[in-house]
């Protein structure tokens, strides 16, 4: 028998106040709840307060990803058709309120006080100790502060994925995964956070056959052989409803109605089809919520996490260190294959979470996204939250990423998206002309000259980098074939990044960086370990890197981004332009050298090949024509 926690027993005393097959508390938890809240001193509770605003400031979210978190947590714009308030009701609390309190701030606002509740499927992979799930638990309690209303399972790595055919072993190792959402939901009330545990199966056991013994398999979204009933969801449905976090068993009935033990993963997959489903009026008219209230609740699930030891996903060519974002619908396959035998041992639930998020971001939206993140990271939930971005771009200089202190370390979590693919066009007849017109006058906001620039990629085109149907392209041109004007007669052709575009509904989705590491894999990059690019119709990382060379308006807004990417700009002597490069990183090893001086000093020297390069990308890119029309 597993020793229950010192504190356990004044809990279960309110976990059998349960209503039978409810799963909903009743007085008595709430008044175990209420004291330990009261257990908080007002300096805790302050403390506590001020580390939650300060994890909003760190995520430092732009003005996108601000419009982004109120068009899903913002309270609903005011009924048009509602009553107008008249100014007997107003006149006399007008002047006192603007002269006590300025005008709110909305993102503020919505922040500290959402209105608009939204779930999250959460797994917590433990097993963890009681400090490592008080840091869980408390950034569950701000996710929910947030509005973001989490749906637990909880599992136990320490256990067998399935449940063993000794009953009594099998009844010891249900006795431990109940014991560990009660440990969950007495953490989350240390927090203030109202919690809910449901202690009855939610999740059936599909019958091979397709038929359930009381025909509650019919017409079921069956996922790995799991379903979840209506009247299980319901459970979900009002605790959402009503701003509490559900904390569930990796249990399911069998055929024959008995509760088993399973894998917690295929539990998180059935809840995924069955909360992105809209429910059947004909079954909710049956179900356990009778208000239309309740019944009318978008289940749909906006964020997955995954909560575990061991960080995120490992990546190959970073050397074991966490992959930063992933884009599923090109790279899976790939990092399936490049996962090294020896992960199996640090990360040997990488390749299993990977599957999951694969699987649950497959019924979620477009914009949802899953996040494997270490307990010692708890911080970064708030983060992905606000922004839905990674902890650090992907498409970062690499050796700026993995050498610099403090920027990956094992901890780092990995954000995954359902992504786009990716593929490499090498000739103008596998350009789709109309597609790639119609996204570069989008996302440039002018009138592209068709006849001009496309004659003009026939004899010059390198090649065009597409992601998904045309939300975003990369055209790359060789410019300067033939001419002797380089310094010490290279003869080699300039290759210029002519046009970077992504659609404007595909910014801030991951997009832009997706498309701007396949980019990189092809050009700077080419060549070494980490850019094994996956794409379709790459290179596959094989052959020479190359500089890659660009410009921009000088007062293009995007040109902070161009620097965090580049290795250096020149500004035009006309001063309307800046020319970015960056330098192929394969080559850096051969060209540039690094000569210790006195105390340790490294002074990088340039080499004579590379005199008067800038010079010669500037004269040559200067004479381009305009891509668009007068």
């Amino acid at each position: 028998m597993v020793k229950p926690p010192i504190r356990a027993a004044p809990f279960r005393a309110g976990l059998a106040r349960l209503a039978p097959g409810r799963g909903k508390l009743t007085a008595g938890f709430s008044q175990i709840r209420y004291r330990q809240h009261e257990s908080q001193t007002l300096q805790e509770i302050a403390n506590e307060d001020n580390d939650f605003i300060l994890s909003i400031l760190q995520a430092s979210p732009s003005v996108r990803d601000s419009r982004s978190y109120l068009s899903s947590f913002a309270p609903p714009p005011p009924d048009p058709s509602s009553p107008p308030i008249t100014e007997e009701a107003t006149a006399s609390t007008t002047t006192t309120a603007s002269a006590a309190n300025p005008e709110p701030n909305m993102l503020v606002t919505s922040l500290l006080n959402p209105i608009h509740r939204r779930p999250a499927l959460v797994k917590i992979q433990g097993p963890f100790t009681d400090a490592q799930m008080d840091s869980i638990c408390r950034g569950m309690a701000y996710l929910q502060r947030m509005g973001l209303v989490s749906v637990i399972v909880v599992d136990r790595d320490d256990l067998p994925s399935n449940e063993p055919s000794d009953r009594f072993e099998a009844q010891r190792q249900r006795m431990m995964v109940r014991h560990e959402v009660e440990r969950v939901v007495a953490f989350l009330a240390r927090h203030r956070a109202t919690a809910r545990p449901v202690l009855s199966t939610v999740a059936r056991m599909a019958d091979p056959s397709g038929e359930s013994l009381d025909g509650k398999q019919s017409g079921k979204q069956v996922e790995n052989g799991i379903f979840v009933e209506e009247e299980g969801l319901d459970h979900v449905r009002r605790a959402v409803a009503e701003g509490e976090i559900p904390v569930l068993l990796p249990v399911a009935l069998d055929s024959g109605c008995r509760s088993r033990r399973i894998s917690s993963n295929r539990v998180l997959l059935a809840l995924a089809s069955a909360m992105s489903t809209r429910p059947d009026p004909a079954s909710a008219s049956t179900s356990l919520s009778p208000t239309p209230t309740t019944r009318d609740i978008d289940l749909t699930p906006l964020r997955l996490l995954v909560i575990n030891r061991e960080g995120g996903i490992p990546s190959y060519a970073r050397a074991g260190l966490p992959h930063l974002s992933i884009n599923l619908a090109s790279e899976y396959s790939y990092i399936n294959r490049t996962f090294l035998p020896q992960w199996t041992e640090t990360h040997p639930t990488a390749l299993s979470s990977l599957r999951l998020a694969n699987g649950c971001l497959a019924h979620m939206p477009r914009e949802a996204s899953a996040l494997i993140v270490s307990h010692r990271s708890s911080a970064a939930m708030i983060a992905n939250l606000i922004t839905n971005k990674p902890a650090h771009s992907a498409s970062l200089p690499h050796a700026l990423l993995v050498e610099s202190e403090g920027r990956i370390t094992r901890d780092t979590p990995t954000l995954l998206r359902k992504g786009l693919p990716v593929r490499v066009l090498r000739s103008m007849e596998e350009v789709d002309q109309e597609k790639l017109t119609a996204l570069l006058e989008k996302s440039f906001r002018r009138v592209l000259d068709r006849e001009a620039f496309y004659e003009r990629l026939r004899n010059d085109l390198d090649f065009v980098i597409v992601v998904g149907d045309y939300a975003g392209a990369a055209i790359c041109t060789l410019e300067g074939k033939g001419t002797s004007t380089y310094p010490h007669n290279h003869p080699e052709p300039i290759c210029y990044l002519d046009k970077f575009a992504v659609h404007p509904s595909h910014q801030g989705d991951g997009t832009v960086d997706f498309l701007w590491v396949a980019l990189r894999d092809e050009t700077y990059g080419l060549g070494l370990l980490d850019a094994s690019n996956p794409s379709i119709g790459s290179l596959r990382g094989v052959g020479k890197g190359r500089d890659l060379v660009w410009r921009s308006r000088a007062d293009n807004p995007v040109n902070k981004w161009y620097f965090e990417r580049s290795s250096g700009f020149v500004r035009t002597k006309d001063g309307k332009w800046k020319v970015f490069w960056c330098d192929a990183e394969q080559r850096l090893g051969e060209l540039w050298k690094e000569r210790e001086f006195g105390g340790g000093r490294l002074v990088k020297v340039m080499e004579k090949e590379e005199v008067g390069r800038v010079d010669w990308w500037e004269r040559e890119i200067g004479q381009i024509p305009s891509a668009w029309a007068a």
